[in-house]
């Protein structure tokens, strides 16, 4: 059997959760933005892009799951959970997570909330298994599709990936904090990576109008391209967690300790808005003034922040970008 091949039993389960899949993003109105996307999770088989994964084990650590265990029920178990609405661990070195299939109804919203349109090339930063790719591919063309990762092994498994799926957008190793200038301009950028601040190259290799979505802060950032020098928009409400972006990103500032969150009350401590707030501006801004930003402005939700790109500089704030809430980004 070779590496991505199922046994012809397991192709109705295969079938069968597929559809569960897409019956429950439908429900959690993910893509109800732009409906579209719904026929791209029907078409595209996830399980593909994932001949192995890591769960969790007993006792800590990582238990493998792969398309060919010699143990019929454990095969049963990695299709079920190839379509389950969760990430995948699908990189794992030293008990550190190096990559993953993101959870697919998070997918589902950030390629809706990418508003593209036909004929828009699009830029993903962050190749991972080549799923978000093939779901671009079907709904775009190969052709408008560009992938980059650092890591060639993510790339070339990526790209077997697709082509088993029969896709073939382009797949670039590099960094891509430096965008693709090859492939530019772009209409749409998305990454599937946590930024710790916006690369200037990406603005510039964007058409005018051009949409970014990016993670950024254990939330996602949704910015409009003026022109080269200039972008700037607002969070989205959903919460966002993924791996750092790797290359040559700035790195990102540290949260604070847990001492120095030991004065406030602990309900604060642990509200995840709050820790948004202190992700966003961490290094910036300390955390009993964020602690009084936040009382004073009425626990203010994702929403009401943005990031502004301008030339050299940019900030993230609250509420408007020349308010007294500003805070300078790397």
């Amino acid at each position: 059997m070779g590496a991505h091949a199922i046994d012809p039993g397991l192709d109705d389960l295969a079938a069968t959760a597929r559809a569960a899949l897409v019956r429950e993003i439908e429900a959690s109105g993910a893509w109800a933005a732009d409906p579209v996307w719904r026929e791209a999770f029907e078409s595209v088989p996830r399980h593909l892009f994932v001949p192995y994964y890591y769960v969790g084990a007993l006792g800590g650590g990582y238990e493998r799951r792969w398309g060919e265990d010699p143990s019929p029920r454990r095969r049963e178990n990695w299709v079920r959970g190839a379509y389950a609405d969760a990430p995948l661990a699908t990189r794992v070195r030293d008990g550190e997570l190096l990559s993953s299939s993101s959870q697919p109804s998070l997918m589902a919203k950030m390629l809706a909330e990418l508003a593209v349109r036909d004929g828009d090339a699009v830029l993903e930063i962050g190749a991972g298994t080549g799923y978000n790719a093939a779901l671009l591919s079907h709904r775009l063309g190969d052709a408008q599709v560009t992938t980059v990762d650092l890591d060639p092994e993510i790339t070339e498994s990526a790209r077997q990936h697709l082509a088993l799926a029969g896709h073939h957008p382009t797949v670039v190793t590099g960094d891509g904090a430096r965008g693709c200038p090859e492939r530019a301009p772009f209409d749409r950028i998305i990454a599937t990576c946590t930024l710790s601040s916006i690369p200037r190259a990406w603005p510039a290799q964007c058409a005018p109008g051009a949409r970014i979505l990016a993670p950024f802060a254990t939330g996602l950032i949704a910015l409009r391209v003026r022109d080269s020098e200039y972008a700037e928009g607002r969070f989205l409400h959903t919460p966002a967690y993924f791996v750092p972006l790797r290359g040559g990103g700035r790195p990102g500032p540290e949260l604070p300790d847990v001492e120095d969150l030991s004065e406030l009350p602990r309900r604060t401590r642990s509200h995840e808005l709050f820790r948004f707030l202190l992700t966003l501006t961490a290094g910036r801004l300390d955390p009993h003034e964020a602690y009084g930003i936040w009382e004073r402005e009425g626990q203010p939700p994702r929403q009401r922040y943005g990031i502004t790109v301008d030339g050299g500089r940019a900030w993230a704030w609250l509420d408007d970008p020349a308010g007294p809430y500003a805070w300078p980004l790397p």
